[in-house]
């Protein structure tokens, strides 16, 4: 695609021997990449390294390519975290006791009723010329090298280096409140916004067609694609006037499929929605096993519209809970439309709700049958009449949707997929784009 969103080259590198041995995700290069992109820049490099000496060689590759080298982890206590020692001796640079730094780790200590080690020693040393970066919520310091002219054999000028801790908890405040503010400071004029159009249901093929050759035209700088279960991302850059237009076009050649216009999963689309017509759902589940109310109450706020969900794994659960019929579940199955419906209105019946979702499904990998396949699932919406009185039991269900679909996935995917097509039901039906 034609450009970038700017010219500054950043290098991250994270140190850690656990993100090499499969014992933790690295997020900090996910994160930190959404930051950077939210200021108009791009990590153009990521690296990750274990504990120790590998550092060097990082750093060394890195100092000649890169404008900014963001360095997270080794700054700690303990004799593997040698990021600062290293950056020191690569920059010239000699590392001085800072009594500042010293002062602040015996405070955060004693809180704790903890004192003084030789090793909080070491992390109060800090390199000559460099700045310390603040951590209220540990005892390591971040450290910022300003560019230096001929500091490195074979370099003109370093570029601006970061070292700063692992620990998220004090990673995250310090680079909103201490790294933001300088790499704001680095960038000349306004760069280029990032907008993402969100869409359920389509393949990225589909979209890129539709899509890409009157959006480049607009003259954004930009266009790219990220597929995740039932979505595709459509990125778009270039300045707020062309990101406008691309919205319209997206709006107007796939209308109801697009849930938004930012990084809102589609779970908080749905609370939102709710919240602003002052409704309530109510959550009926069988095979997803609650995910679709984990999803739910992973979102702030969500207490005010979903109280009541139902996991009824079982028929007994089903027929007692729920009020399914046993002629039903003898007659159909549990995975079958009359089932669904019943589950969806009996939850809208319980619990009072204005809109309740429910879910039954054969997740696999046995339990298919030819007419049923494994991947089978009906997922049913119910929306109490207007006006109907909460919990009545003669209050129907105005609109009752039931539809089927099939997704042959694993376990874990089926459910993903499962809950995004329910949660993208009552998210259309909220926003006047109910499916025929």
């Amino acid at each position: 695609m034609p450009g970038t969103v700017r010219p500054m080259r950043i290098d991250l590198i994270n140190t850690g021997t656990e993100l090499l041995l499969g014992q933790t995700l690295n997020t900090h290069a996910h994160w930190l990449g959404g930051e950077l992109f939210e200021l108009g820049l791009r990590i153009q490099r990521q690296t990750a390294i274990p504990d120790g000496e590998e550092i060097r060689l990082a750093l060394l590759e890195s100092i000649p390519r890169s404008d900014v080298i963001v360095v997270t982890g080794g700054l700690g206590p303990t004799s593997d975290d040698i990021t600062r020692e290293i950056t020191a001796e690569l920059l010239g640079l000699p590392l001085e006791q800072d009594d500042s730094v010293l002062e602040h780790i015996r405070a955060y200590l004693a809180r704790r009723h903890r004192e003084l080690n030789a090793n909080s020693y070491r992390q109060a040393q800090v390199p000559r010329g460099a700045e310390v970066l603040v951590n209220p919520f540990g005892t390591a310091p971040g450290l910022y090298f300003p560019p230096q002219e001929g500091a490195v054999a074979g370099v003109t000028r370093t570029p601006h280096i970061f070292l700063l801790p692992g620990p998220p908890r004090e990673l995250k405040p310090m680079w909103r409140d201490q790294i933001i503010p300088r790499l704001r400071a680095m960038m000349p004029g306004d760069p280029p916004q990032l907008r993402n159009f969100k869409l359920f249901g389509l393949g990225e093929a589909q979209v890129a067609e539709t899509l890409e050759a009157p959006m480049l035209a607009t003259g954004i700088v930009e266009i790219g694609y990220c597929v995740r279960p039932g979505e595709v991302i459509l990125r778009a850059i270039g300045k707020p006037s062309a990101l406008d237009a691309c919205g319209e076009l997206v709006r107007g050649a796939f209308g109801g499929r697009l849930f938004s216009e930012s990084d809102e999963l589609m779970e908080e689309v749905v609370v939102r929605q709710l919240t602003a017509r002052a409704e309530t759902v109510a959550i009926a589940e069988s095979c997803t096993g609650g995910l679709i109310a984990n999803r739910l109450t992973n979102v702030p706020g969500a207490s005010e519209v979903f109280g009541w969900g139902f996991v009824t794994y079982a028929n007994a659960a089903k027929e007692q809970v729920l009020g399914v019929p046993a002629a039903l579940l003898d007659t159909h199955g549990a995975v079958s439309e009359p089932v669904a419906r019943a589950m969806a209105e009996g939850a809208l019946r319980v619990s009072g709700a204005d809109h309740a979702l429910a879910v039954t499904g054969i997740a696999g990998p046995g339990g298919g049958t030819p007419e049923k396949p494994v991947g089978t699932v009906w997922i049913a919406l119910a929306s109490r009449a207007a006006g109907s009185p909460p919990a009545s039991p003669t209050a129907g269900a105005a609109r009752a949707l039931v539809v089927r679909e099939h997704f042959p996935f694993e376990r874990d995917m089926f459910k993903v997929m499962t809950s995004q097509t329910a949660l993208d039901l009552l998210r259309r039906r909220l926003a006047g784009h109910e499916p025929a």
